[in-house]
């Protein structure tokens, strides 16, 4: 390529760069060449060389722009087969140079491949009202009955959510005296549990919570029950990203190579990477220790493998990332069985998480009430290669001029066969929280330690010990080991064993097997053994399908006590049916002699986008079908046929994931030809316990094939345009063969302009008739030329 070829008006910067403007033939020794430039397969653009005695010079200043790392004091110019390791292949047709170099020789970016889904969804709530209920009734053989209601009130729109629980129980006793009625009446209550409005912030990770709430807590820290505000992170508003923190996987490529990623043998990556070095980010599908492989296959089809160890948890949090909530109000008092009872002091409760590196996660906690402070730091690392979790946390109070002391610590490692854990927590001295104010005391100190392994050919085996030791009461001390076992995919032995060190009394024994057989059946049964007394259970049932239908259950059982010689039986039967607008259960029971019935129902009411709905209860996100009052429309949920729209051309569909796009759609093919449809899928996307509106246009299209003909009884001549002249600014429809044209925009009575190519305007008017299902043949009509 020669100088002359380049444009005029090239950059002075360019030409410095590419070094065309130190061109000077008395200098070059050589002829002067200007060369396409790929190094390590990546192109790299337009660089000046040198070739003499058939080979290529450039000077240090081209290389360094190219990305070589060269010595300070090295000799212009350089000839580039005396650079190590370095291959050049140079085309004196194609006017190319391809360069292969050791990456030690190259500054190259590292390439960073992330495999992290950070998708953001925009979720919508639609106004509405919800309400959830639980109802259950028994009755035993001396008529005394027993009737409780769970019920949940839920308004929501777009401003947030609005929430009520209450508990009503009514109780009717009964004695042998059948003339005494005063046993007889109904005792009945009500009492309100949680009342609040919550509105979330999805862009920002944050909730508001107002009314009854729950304080955050850590693993050494207790929850309280208060009536007030809360605002804190909520990473359930986007579920798609990442919390923990993900191994990265680091390598080189000399070449453009396909690299894969395989975790303890499985596949979790496949892609490309160019040449230079390379950190793969990806999530582990394992918890604890692990290997990996990360598998190099270059364009020449040399492969290599890099082996990794790793360990993997999910209670750190990412570098940077918080997690935190802060609570103000008063205590809840007697819940659940005061509907109105809060202290008068206030207190504040905070709390915080943050991810200060890819290994360790900082935590700290602190509340306060009148003449009480409690505050305290925690911390959780991941120690060095496949160390595993270590966690410790320091807190302290003051409580009415004494103070007191918390601590806490646990480890634990776990791979795909062995698992160890130990856990200990205690107090010296006061130490107090909110929660002892109105409740009881924290635990004294409580000791765990746990270990097991798995084998393929033995099954499952596990020891532990657990020591708690509570302010009021006496230190309990248990030791317990089990074993489990699988044969084959339908039969599966269990065996238990608990030792109480201070009361062998309560040592128990079991064994149990559970076997599963065709058509959802499952058969369960087991032996247990506790100090004198045996306990045999056998337990056979079906469980309803997931879409609908029915289940049942029946069990037998029958124990020994050995100190008494009494032998007692019983069992029950039960029945249950899930079905569209909820599901209902009803059974009887006996033991020893004692008879009683049963029956449940679960359900939801819904008020929204102008219908109300009968449905199973609902405990997250739904939508609203609305099909513009067309009536049997097959409706599609990820594809799958979820039911067809009412006689209103509504369906409502539950439960949906809040937070993350359920695709919905409908099925078009069995509607009448002269409906018109916008789209025939949509996203849904609702907030947390509410429902987003999801509306289908659909209009009633008047279409017609019309057949036209001029003043003489001829056909409309071909090419003509046509156009409805109460619309004249849409697009004119074209006349065809035999005069007809196709509309689909016409009003019950219609004027029609139609323009013939020789530039004739004539006018026709018509009627629309519908004629069944399809698409009309309306006319002859004869076009009255205008004059």
């Amino acid at each position: 390529m020669s100088v002359e070829s380049l444009s005029a008006d090239t950059p002075d910067v360019r030409l410095t760069q590419l070094g065309l403007d130190s061109y000077n033939t008395a200098d070059a020794g050589g002829l002067d060449l200007y060369l396409d430039v790929t190094i390590n397969g990546a192109s790299a653009g337009l660089a000046h060389f040198d070739f003499r005695e058939g080979e290529l010079w450039a000077n240090t200043a081209i290389l360094q722009q190219l990305g070589f790392i060269l010595p300070p004091a090295t000799i212009n110019p350089i000839r580039l087969n005396s650079l190590p390791g370095i291959k050049v292949d140079y085309d004196a047709r194609q006017q190319t140079v391809n360069i292969i170099a050791p990456l030690s020789m190259l500054s190259l970016a590292t390439t960073v491949v992330n495999t992290r889904n950070s998708k953001r969804t925009s979720p919508t709530a639609s106004p509405g009202i919800l309400l959830n209920y639980n109802l259950y009734g028994s009755q035993s053989e001396n008529s005394s009955t027993n009737l409780s209601a769970f019920t949940e009130v839920r308004a929501f729109n777009s401003k947030g959510v609005l929430s009520s629980t209450a508990l009503t129980t009514g109780n009717r006793f009964s004695n042998s005296n059948v003339n005494d009625d005063s046993n007889r009446n109904w005792e009945g209550r009500t009492v309100r549990l949680d009342s609040s409005w919550s509105r979330s912030f999805p862009d920002k990770l944050i909730t508001v919570r107002a009314g009854d709430i729950l304080t955050g807590a850590l693993s050494w820290t207790r929850s309280t029950r208060l009536g007030g505000l809360q605002i804190g992170s909520n990473f359930d508003l986007q579920p798609y990203i990442t919390t923990t923190p993900l191994p990265s996987f680091f390598g080189s490529a000399t070449l453009p190579s396909a690299v894969e990623l395989y975790v303890n043998g499985l596949k979790q990556y496949s892609g490309d990477v160019p040449a230079g070095p390379f950190e793969l980010n990806t999530a582990p599908s394992i918890s604890g220790a692990g290997n990996a492989q990360l598998v190099l296959t270059d364009a020449l089809g040399q492969s290599s493998t890099v082996n990794f160890s790793l360990y993997d948890t999910h209670r750190l949090l990412q570098p940077g990332l918080a997690d935190w909530s802060i609570e103000l109000g008063t205590v809840r008092e007697n819940y659940g069985t005061k509907s109105f009872d809060y202290g008068s002091d206030i207190a504040i409760n905070g709390t915080l998480r943050y991810g200060v590196n890819n290994r360790f996660t900082a935590e700290t906690h602190a509340e306060a009430t009148k003449d009480l402070a409690n505050a305290g730091i925690g911390g959780t690392w991941v120690l060095g290669g496949p160390g595993g979790v270590l966690f410790a946390s320091l807190a302290g109070s003051e409580s009415q001029g004494e103070s007191g002391t918390q601590y806490s610590g646990s480890y634990s490692w776990n791979n795909n066969r062995f698992n160890i854990g130990l856990n200990t927590l205690g107090t010296s001295g006061n130490y107090r929280d909110v929660a002892t104010q109105y409740g009881s005391t924290p635990i004294r100190q409580s000791n765990q330690v746990s270990t097991g392994y798995s084998t393929q050919s033995l099954g499952s085996f596990g020891l532990s010990y657990n020591q708690v030791d509570y302010a009021e009461e006496d230190t309990a001390q248990f030791a317990s080991a089990y074993w489990s076992k699988s044969f084959g995919r339908r039969l599966s032995i269990n065996a238990n064993y608990n030792h109480d060190l201070n009361n062998s009394d309560n040592n128990s024994a079991s064994i149990g097997a559970s076997f599963s057989l065709d058509r959802n059946i499952s058969l369960n049964s087991i032996l247990q053994h506790t100090d004198d007394r045996n306990d045999y259970v056998v337990d056979v049932s079906q469980s309803a399908p997931s879409a609908g239908g029915l289940g049942w259950r029946a069990q037998a059982r029958h124990s020994i006590d050995n100190s008494t010689d009494n032998n007692n039986s019983g069992g029950l039967a039960e029945l249950n049916y899930l079905g569209r607008y909820g599901q209902v259960q009803a059974g009887v029971s006996s033991y020893d002699g004692n008879h009683s019935t049963f029956a449940s129902g679960t359900g939801s009411l819904v008020m929204m986008g102008g219908g109300l709905f009968a449905t199973r209860q609902i405990n997250d996100g739904f939508a609203v079908v609305s099909t513009d009052g067309v009536a049997d429309v097959p409706v599609l949920l990820q594809n799958n046929v979820i039911g067809t729209t009412n006689s209103r051309g509504l369906l409502l569909i539950s439960p949906l994931n809040a937070y993350q796009d359920n695709k919905i759609a409908i099925d078009p093919m069995d509607l009448p030809a002269d409906l018109r449809i916008d789209q025939v899928s949509m996203s849904a996307t609702p907030t947390d316990r509410a429902g987003t509106l999801v509306a289908f246009g659909i209009t009633q299209a008047r279409s017609a094939s019309v057949i036209l003909k001029d003043s003489n009884d001829e056909f409309i001549p071909l090419g003509s345009q046509a156009r409805l002249v109460s619309r004249k600014s849409a697009t004119a429809a074209v006349v065809g063969f035999d005069g007809e044209v196709y509309l689909d925009t016409l009003d019950e009575h219609n004027v029609l302009e139609v323009t013939t190519p020789s530039g004739d305007i004539c006018n026709v008017n018509f009627d629309y008739q519908k004629q069944g299902d399809g698409i009309p043949l309306l006319g002859p009509f004869i076009c009255q030329k205008v004059q």
